[in-house]
């Protein structure tokens, strides 16, 4: 018939797949960033693990091992070999607290810093190739989004 136009039927839908939960998600970027950052830090004979703990001490020297810990996201058990291994490599130094004598202070030395600038450059272009889709607003949320989350389960 004039002016009567056929169109195909839409396939029948496949069976629902459920999207992934979101801990999956987290995991699997969790995972992909850690293999990324292990291969750009391996040069310099260190973990991604160690160049976490380094850039925690960057922000915020001068810690305890408990606290390095907690905020390396490593175990108080683990953070004995990592702290021992970063002074053996002179990235960081032990001082007693000045405020108590009994516990030791975890200080970045200049060797450390010098090691972080030099990967300063690698790190940032890894996160922007994370985020190259997004825009900048959308990354903006995406960060205040996992702050969030962060801050939901602490």
């Amino acid at each position: 018939m004039a002016g009567t136009q056929t169109t195909e039927a839409a396939p029948a839908p496949g069976p629902h797949k459920a999207p992934p939960s979101l801990l999956y998600m987290v995991k699997q970027v969790e995972l992909v960033v850690r293999s990324h950052l292990d291969e750009l830090v391996k040069p310099s004979g260190i973990t991604a693990l160690q160049y976490t703990a380094l850039t925690v001490l960057e922000r915020h020297d001068g810690l305890s091992a408990a606290q390095l810990a907690r905020d390396s996201f490593v175990t108080a058990q683990s953070i004995a070999d990592l702290v021992r291994s970063l002074e053996n490599r002179g990235l960081i130094r032990r001082e007693r607290n000045p405020r108590n004598r009994r516990e030791l202070l975890i200080l970045l030395t200049e060797e450390g810093r010098e090691l972080l600038a030099r990967h300063a450059g690698p790190v940032r272009e890894l996160e922007e190739r994370m985020v190259r889709d997004l825009t900048g607003r959308q990354a903006d949320q995406f960060r205040l989004a996992l702050s969030k989350a962060w801050q939901a389960l602490s």
